[in-house]
Protein backbone atom coordinates (compact mmCIF):
# COMPACT_ATOMS: atom_id res chain seq x y z
CA UNK A 1 0.00 0.00 0.00
CA UNK A 2 1.62 3.30 -1.06
CA UNK A 3 1.18 6.45 1.31
CA UNK A 4 -1.25 7.72 -1.42
CA UNK A 5 -3.54 5.01 -1.27
CA UNK A 6 -3.50 4.91 2.67
CA UNK A 7 -4.20 8.44 3.32
CA UNK A 8 -7.19 7.55 0.97
CA UNK A 9 -8.10 4.75 3.14
CA UNK A 10 -7.87 6.35 6.38
CA UNK A 11 -10.49 9.43 5.17
CA UNK A 12 -12.39 6.91 4.12
CA UNK A 13 -12.32 5.96 7.87
CA UNK A 14 -13.20 9.25 8.79
CA UNK A 15 -16.58 8.87 6.61
CA UNK A 16 -17.68 6.05 7.66
CA UNK A 17 -17.18 7.54 11.31
CA UNK A 18 -19.29 10.52 10.69
CA UNK A 19 -21.82 8.46 8.65
CA UNK A 20 -22.20 5.51 10.31
CA UNK A 21 -22.54 6.91 14.27
CA UNK A 22 -24.74 8.31 16.44
CA UNK A 23 -24.63 10.64 19.21
CA UNK A 24 -25.20 8.26 22.21
CA UNK A 25 -22.60 6.05 20.59
CA UNK A 26 -20.04 8.08 19.46
CA UNK A 27 -17.23 7.71 22.13
CA UNK A 28 -17.44 4.48 22.05
CA UNK A 29 -17.14 4.82 18.01
CA UNK A 30 -14.19 6.86 18.56
CA UNK A 31 -12.27 4.28 21.02
CA UNK A 32 -12.65 1.51 18.85
CA UNK A 33 -11.87 3.31 15.61
CA UNK A 34 -8.04 4.71 17.09
CA UNK A 35 -7.93 1.31 17.96
CA UNK A 36 -8.21 -0.29 14.75
CA UNK A 37 -6.05 2.54 13.25
CA UNK A 38 -2.67 1.58 15.67
CA UNK A 39 -3.77 -2.29 14.88
CA UNK A 40 -3.59 -0.96 10.71
CA UNK A 41 -0.37 0.42 11.69
CA UNK A 42 1.16 -2.32 14.04
CA UNK A 43 0.21 -4.59 10.93
CA UNK A 44 2.34 -2.32 8.81
CA UNK A 45 5.57 -2.49 11.25
CA UNK A 46 5.11 -6.52 11.37
CA UNK A 47 5.41 -6.58 7.68
CA UNK A 48 8.75 -4.42 8.40
CA UNK A 49 7.02 -1.96 5.83
CA UNK A 50 8.46 0.85 7.89
CA UNK A 51 7.85 4.23 6.18
CA UNK A 52 4.29 3.25 5.61
CA UNK A 53 4.07 2.43 9.58
CA UNK A 54 5.52 5.59 9.81
CA UNK A 55 2.60 7.59 8.19
CA UNK A 56 0.28 4.89 9.94
CA UNK A 57 1.50 5.97 13.54
CA UNK A 58 1.62 9.40 12.68
CA UNK A 59 -2.27 9.51 11.90
CA UNK A 60 -3.39 7.85 15.23
CA UNK A 61 -2.05 10.72 16.98
CA UNK A 62 -3.12 13.03 14.31
CA UNK A 63 -6.91 12.01 14.44
CA UNK A 64 -6.77 11.19 18.42
CA UNK A 65 -4.29 13.43 19.19
CA UNK A 66 -5.14 12.71 23.47
CA UNK A 67 -5.52 9.14 23.57
CA UNK A 68 -3.26 6.77 24.73
CA UNK A 69 -2.80 5.39 21.97
CA UNK A 70 -1.08 8.49 20.46
CA UNK A 71 1.50 8.68 23.54
CA UNK A 72 2.60 4.60 22.07
CA UNK A 73 1.83 5.46 18.47
CA UNK A 74 4.69 8.85 18.98
CA UNK A 75 7.05 6.61 20.05
CA UNK A 76 6.62 3.77 17.03
CA UNK A 77 6.35 6.37 15.25
CA UNK A 78 10.04 7.03 16.17
CA UNK A 79 11.06 3.36 15.90
CA UNK A 80 9.79 2.56 12.64
CA UNK A 81 11.84 5.28 11.06
CA UNK A 82 14.15 4.09 12.64
CA UNK A 83 14.26 0.69 11.15
CA UNK A 84 13.54 2.36 8.05
CA UNK A 85 16.89 3.87 7.88
CA UNK A 86 15.45 7.37 8.17
CA UNK A 87 17.66 8.60 11.06
CA UNK A 88 16.70 12.15 11.18
CA UNK A 89 13.05 11.28 11.20
CA UNK A 90 13.57 9.17 13.89
CA UNK A 91 15.52 11.49 16.19
CA UNK A 92 12.77 14.20 15.38
CA UNK A 93 10.21 11.91 16.60
CA UNK A 94 12.07 10.81 19.58
CA UNK A 95 12.49 14.29 20.81
CA UNK A 96 8.95 14.98 20.54
CA UNK A 97 8.36 12.06 22.16
CA UNK A 98 10.39 13.22 25.25
CA UNK A 99 9.26 17.11 24.90
CA UNK A 100 5.41 16.01 25.29
CA UNK A 101 5.90 12.94 27.97
CA UNK A 102 9.12 13.64 29.76
CA UNK A 103 8.33 11.42 32.67
CA UNK A 104 6.87 8.27 30.49
CA UNK A 105 8.02 5.07 31.63
CA UNK A 106 9.06 4.51 27.82
CA UNK A 107 11.58 7.98 27.93
CA UNK A 108 14.88 5.17 28.69
CA UNK A 109 13.92 4.09 25.27
CA UNK A 110 13.12 7.06 23.30
CA UNK A 111 16.75 8.35 24.44
CA UNK A 112 17.68 4.75 22.93
CA UNK A 113 15.99 5.35 19.66
CA UNK A 114 17.77 9.06 19.44
CA UNK A 115 21.47 7.59 20.42
CA UNK A 116 20.68 4.76 17.92
CA UNK A 117 19.91 7.29 15.33
CA UNK A 118 23.43 9.03 15.52
CA UNK A 119 25.19 5.82 16.16
CA UNK A 120 24.40 4.62 13.07
CA UNK A 121 25.37 7.40 11.08
CA UNK A 122 28.61 7.49 12.12
CA UNK A 123 31.16 7.40 9.21
CA UNK A 124 34.90 6.53 8.21
CA UNK A 125 37.49 8.34 10.53
CA UNK A 126 38.60 10.39 7.49
CA UNK A 127 35.35 12.54 7.01
CA UNK A 128 34.01 15.12 9.58
CA UNK A 129 32.68 13.56 12.73
CA UNK A 130 29.89 15.57 13.82
CA UNK A 131 27.66 12.77 14.08
CA UNK A 132 29.92 11.10 16.08
CA UNK A 133 30.15 13.52 19.01
CA UNK A 134 26.50 13.68 18.72
CA UNK A 135 26.21 10.16 19.13
CA UNK A 136 28.52 10.36 22.13
CA UNK A 137 26.91 13.08 23.83
CA UNK A 138 23.45 11.13 23.41
CA UNK A 139 24.71 7.77 24.79
CA UNK A 140 26.19 9.90 27.75
CA UNK A 141 22.85 11.91 28.48
CA UNK A 142 21.10 7.99 28.32
CA UNK A 143 23.99 6.73 30.84
CA UNK A 144 23.35 9.78 32.84
CA UNK A 145 19.59 9.59 33.22
CA UNK A 146 18.93 5.76 33.27
CA UNK A 147 22.31 4.01 34.80
CA UNK A 148 20.66 1.55 35.29
CA UNK A 149 18.38 0.71 32.43
CA UNK A 150 19.62 -2.53 29.76
CA UNK A 151 19.74 0.76 27.46
CA UNK A 152 22.23 2.14 29.46
CA UNK A 153 24.29 -1.01 29.24
CA UNK A 154 24.25 -1.61 25.74
CA UNK A 155 24.71 2.14 25.54
CA UNK A 156 28.49 2.28 27.26
CA UNK A 157 29.26 -0.69 24.87
CA UNK A 158 28.62 1.96 21.95
CA UNK A 159 30.13 4.60 23.96
CA UNK A 160 33.73 2.82 23.71
CA UNK A 161 33.32 2.30 20.36
CA UNK A 162 32.30 6.14 19.42
CA UNK A 163 35.28 7.18 21.34
CA UNK A 164 37.35 4.34 19.56
CA UNK A 165 36.01 6.04 16.49
CA UNK A 166 36.64 9.65 17.46
CA UNK A 167 40.75 8.47 18.82
CA UNK A 168 40.94 6.95 15.36
CA UNK A 169 40.33 10.78 13.61
CA UNK A 170 43.10 11.95 16.22
CA UNK A 171 45.42 9.19 14.88
CA UNK A 172 44.58 10.03 11.04
CA UNK A 173 44.97 13.44 11.70
CA UNK A 174 48.26 13.31 13.67
CA UNK A 175 49.88 10.47 11.33
CA UNK A 176 49.30 13.75 8.33
CA UNK A 177 51.20 15.69 10.28
CA UNK A 178 53.49 13.78 11.12
CA UNK A 179 54.26 12.70 7.30
CA UNK A 180 54.55 15.95 6.67
CA UNK A 181 57.52 16.70 9.45
CA UNK A 182 54.57 19.17 11.76
CA UNK A 183 55.87 18.07 14.42
CA UNK A 184 53.66 20.18 17.27
CA UNK A 185 50.82 19.44 15.63
CA UNK A 186 51.19 15.67 15.69
CA UNK A 187 52.70 15.51 18.92
CA UNK A 188 49.04 17.53 20.35
CA UNK A 189 47.20 15.02 18.26
CA UNK A 190 49.04 11.95 20.06
CA UNK A 191 48.55 13.25 23.43
CA UNK A 192 45.08 13.76 23.28
CA UNK A 193 44.19 9.94 22.30
CA UNK A 194 46.55 8.62 25.26
CA UNK A 195 45.34 11.24 27.79
CA UNK A 196 41.28 11.17 26.45
CA UNK A 197 40.96 8.24 24.54
CA UNK A 198 43.08 6.26 26.85
CA UNK A 199 41.03 2.95 27.41
CA UNK A 200 40.60 3.07 23.19
CA UNK A 201 42.78 0.57 20.90
CA UNK A 202 44.21 3.51 18.99
CA UNK A 203 46.81 4.23 22.31
CA UNK A 204 49.49 1.63 21.85
CA UNK A 205 50.43 3.35 18.33
CA UNK A 206 50.12 6.86 20.11
CA UNK A 207 52.66 6.06 22.54
CA UNK A 208 54.87 4.62 19.24
CA UNK A 209 54.39 7.95 17.60
CA UNK A 210 54.83 10.31 20.42
CA UNK A 211 58.18 8.11 20.66
CA UNK A 212 58.81 9.03 17.30
CA UNK A 213 57.92 12.50 17.51
CA UNK A 214 59.91 13.37 20.73
CA UNK A 215 62.89 11.65 18.97
CA UNK A 216 62.72 14.29 16.00
CA UNK A 217 62.22 16.77 18.28
CA UNK A 218 65.19 15.85 20.44
CA UNK A 219 63.26 14.98 23.63
CA UNK A 220 64.96 12.01 24.58
CA UNK A 221 63.71 11.92 27.90
CA UNK A 222 60.32 12.38 27.09
CA UNK A 223 60.73 9.34 24.35
CA UNK A 224 62.59 7.17 26.86
CA UNK A 225 59.44 7.91 29.06
CA UNK A 226 56.41 6.98 26.61
CA UNK A 227 58.62 3.94 25.37
CA UNK A 228 58.44 3.02 28.93
CA UNK A 229 54.65 3.26 29.48
CA UNK A 230 54.10 1.57 26.20
CA UNK A 231 56.69 -1.53 27.51
CA UNK A 232 54.79 -1.93 30.61
CA UNK A 233 51.08 -1.49 29.60
CA UNK A 234 51.09 -3.08 26.18
CA UNK A 235 54.36 -5.27 26.25
CA UNK A 236 52.96 -7.66 23.44
CA UNK A 237 51.86 -5.12 21.50
CA UNK A 238 53.24 -4.94 17.77
CA UNK A 239 53.85 -1.03 18.54
CA UNK A 240 56.29 -1.83 20.79
CA UNK A 241 59.18 -2.60 19.25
Amino acid sequence: MNVKYFRGFILGLSVLAVSACSSDDEDKYIAREVEQLYNIAQDFADDRRWNIAAIAFDEVERQHPYSVWARRAQLMSAYSHYMGRRYDDAILASERFLQLHPGNRSAPYAYYLKALSYYNQIIDVGRDQDLTFKARDALLELIRRYPDTSYAQDARIKLDLTNDHLAGKEMDVGRYYLNREEYLAALGRFQLVTSKYETSSHVPEALHRLVEVHLALGLIRDAERNASVLGVNYPGSKWYV
